[in-house]
């Protein structure tokens, strides 16, 4: 009996000493990889910003933005809009190399995707017309829903300047309609919808 509580201590030590050992490896990985993981999705985000507000330099956070979208989400202000599952993530402003503001870029998200998440980043200029559209992430099917990272798609929400936008089957014969990707109305209504999100804020909480 003592021998075999021996032996079950002994192994016990062994596994606390592998499971240690293992715990140091993989907390050492995250450290070496976790600076250049966020770096490389910095200048990914980067990119895209530059993509919707291609006359901005640089970016930079809205001051008092983050606590705003905090409020929002604390008071739930965006269920009640009627978008689903939407979110705001961040507020930017967008200057050129001279300094000046030349617009926004929002970024927001909607949980309503066919694939799960989509999260989307909106360029406006001043005027509040939208610049671009660009997809920071999306999970849905190669073919359908992965098509609205294509201009066919992307392009109608350049030049629109609503207070909000709506999805269409039939074609869009609106200034505030935006055509379905065919097979894919799921995902079009998630992507407008993280989009009026974006224009929900850009009019109603922008000083």
């Amino acid at each position: 009996m003592a021998a075999s509580k021996s032996g079950f201590m002994k192994d016990a030590l062994i596994l606390f000493a592998i499971t240690l050992i293992s715990g140091i490896c993989l907390g050492f990985v995250y450290q070496v990889t976790k600076g250049p993981i966020e770096q490389a999705t910095i200048a990914s985000n980067n990119a895209t910003y530059r993509q919707v507000l291609s006359a901005a330099e640089e970016f930079t956070d809205v001051e008092g933005s983050q606590e705003k979208i905090a409020a929002m989400k604390e008071s739930g202000e965006l269920s009640g809009l009627g978008f689903g599952g939407v979110a705001l993530e961040s507020v930017l402003v967008g200057k050129d190399a001279s300094g000046a503001e030349v617009g926004y870029v929002i970024n927001s998200l909607s949980n309503d995707s066919y694939g799960g998440a989509v999260k989307i980043s909106v360029g406006f200029d001043m005027d509040g017309t939208i610049t671009g559209l660009g997809i920071r992430e999306i999970n849905d099917t190669p073919g359908l829903g992965l098509k609205a990272k294509e201009p066919k798609f992307k392009d109608q929400f350049v030049g629109k300047n609503a207070e909000s936008l709506t999805v269409t089957k039939t074609g869009a014969s609106a200034d505030n309609e935006i055509d379905a990707i065919s097979g894919a109305t799921i995902t079009s209504n998630a992507v407008t919808n993280a989009v009026n999100a974006a224009l929900y804020y850009l009019h109603n909480c922008m000083e």
